[in-house]
């Protein structure tokens, strides 16, 4: 136990001065085989910010929402997303109060930590009316370990009261997968 702390002890010494540089303030001549001075040494320093970079505000939601009505009141159609390679659907239903339906996983064999199904409810003239969502957390009691994980969800997505006598047709998409 002795000969283990000296040796973290050690790699820890090895470490910090490893990322200090081991630099002195004085810069050596050029061709002399020291280090380059610090201005030239990468830092070690991640950065977190990106002026630029506006933060993503509110849900996620998929481009092709606004034109994926369907041609004829009480169907659903598919908005294409990023995860489409990796579920399918099965049976997905509109009855002008909800979407249900089910998808089954095909990417992974693993847990579905988090799913996201977005629905578009539109009018008869197959104008974008309004949207819903169902999402799947993964919960820490639900998680197993034994057996294969379950690759199937079902979900039901009912139409916003604002809409509702409103929706004609729905759509439906996956802006958010996550699995193990």
């Amino acid at each position: 136990m002795h000969r283990t702390a000296l040796t973290l002890a050690g790699l820890a010494t090895t470490a910090a001065l490893a990322l200090s540089g081991c630099s002195s303030a004085e810069p050596e001549p050029a061709g002399s085989g020291a280090p380059a001075p610090a201005s030239d040494v990468p830092s070690p320093v991640v950065m977190t910010e990106f002026p630029d970079l506006a933060a993503p505000t509110g849900e996620p939601v998929l481009d092709g929402i606004a034109s994926a009505a369907p041609g004829r009141p009480g169907t659903v159609g598919r908005i294409p997303g990023p995860f489409d390679d990796r579920f399918s659907y099965g049976k997905v239903t509109f009855d002008g109060r909800q979407v249900t339906g089910s998808l089954d996983i095909t990417s992974d064999v693993s847990d579905l930590l988090e799913l996201q199904v977005l629905a578009g409810f539109y009018d008869a003239s197959g104008t974008l009316l309004g949207t819903a969502r169902f999402t799947h957390h993964l919960e820490e009691s639900a998680h197993h370990d034994e057996g294969p994980p379950s690759e199937h969800e079902t979900f039901t997505i009912k139409v916003p009261r604002k809409l509702a006598g409103k929706a004609a047709s729905a759509a439906v998409g996956v802006p958010v997968l996550v699995n193990e």
